[in-house]
């Protein structure tokens, strides 16, 4: 195995493994929720915890005249790629984590975390929107594929599971696409500011932004009011559920780029599955276990590397 092939298994696997991190944050948040913890407060709290291990982590990173992770010497961090690491975190982690986690408090965990991952196909759409290209045929059908599985997973001929879903499954929709433009601000800038630099300069935005959002609609009473257990599970979602996985996924982008990326993380979806099943009771129908698998399907053929991926300018 040459370097290039052991750099591209090892971008997998931190993709992969950053997928199963975030894949068990709805556990943690349903039970948050049911402690009387509000999204709002979950949110915030779970960032500003982060803040110090994202900060520490990047101080780490070698400075700007040493050869970084890749062995390759960085240029200058400039102004223009720390403002587009801030503008992604706050997209993703501020925007999206508050749509995302304000839709857990509205439908089911599996279904969530299936619709979330929805942000490949918008990947790909925008990709080819900023290429100007008209889209492939594949392109085409799993895009089709990816719609239709959101609508079986949103309840699909159950028109009473659908009405149920709605709301929630169009807040998640949002945090996709919040994703989808994370990942696509990564793939340039992780390059020029480095894996840990980029996640920390994001990150850091979005918890000031929080801190800010829940000062001003929120009330501090709600800090207080947390009790021990509460801080535990706090502390296990800023660190196993966001600091880590928000490490490997910057890592797994720099190496095999947004595209690619989304391969290793199909293992996302049926790790929550499976876990809400053991944790939460949760139980897919068939209607919306045919969705899932269509969504995880049609990702699959969305990232596999083809000529749409090497003609990448």
């Amino acid at each position: 195995m040459d370097q290039e092939q052991r750099r591209q298994r090892l971008g997998m696997l931190c993709v992969a493994g950053s997928a199963i991190l975030f894949a068990s944050k709805g556990l943690f948040g349903k039970a948050l929720y049911q402690r009387g913890v509000g999204f709002e407060l979950l949110v915030a709290v779970r960032a500003v915890l982060a803040v110090p291990l994202f900060a520490w982590f990047a101080m780490r990173a070698n400075p700007p005249a040493q050869p970084n992770e890749s062995g390759q010497v960085p240029r200058p961090m400039s102004v223009r790629a720390i403002v587009a690491a801030a503008i992604a975190g706050i997209t993703c982690y501020y925007a999206g984590a508050l749509f995302d986690f304000w839709a857990l408090t509205l439908i089911d965990a599996s279904v969530e975390r299936v619709l979330l991952f929805s942000y490949p196909a918008m990947v790909m759409l925008i990709h080819c929107f900023m290429w100007r290209r008209a889209p492939e045929k594949r392109l085409v059908i799993a895009m089709l594929v990816t719609y239709v599985g959101i609508f079986l997973a949103m309840g699909g001929v159950d028109l009473h599971e659908l009405r149920q879903n709605l709301f929630g499954a169009g807040l998640v929709l949002i945090a996709a696409l919040t994703t989808a433009i994370y990942f696509l601000i990564g793939e340039r800038y992780t390059r020029e500011l480095g894996s840990r630099r980029f996640a920390a300069i994001g990150m850091i935005s979005a918890a000031v932004v929080l801190s800010l959002h829940f000062l001003v609609f929120r009330s501090i009473g709600e800090l207080r009011a947390l009790q021990a257990y509460d801080w535990f599970l706090l502390a296990v979602l800023g660190l196993a559920c966001m600091f880590i996985p928000g490490l490997l996924q910057a890592e797994g982008m720099r190496r095999v780029g947004a595209q690619r990326a989304a391969i290793g993380s199909t293992v996302g979806p049926p790790t929550t599955i499976v876990l809400a099943a053991l944790f939460l009771g949760e139980r897919l129908n068939v209607w919306q276990i045919l969705g899932s698998a269509m969504i995880v399907c049609s990702v699959l053929v969305l990232s596999w590397p083809k000529r749409v991926v090497a003609d990448e300018p």
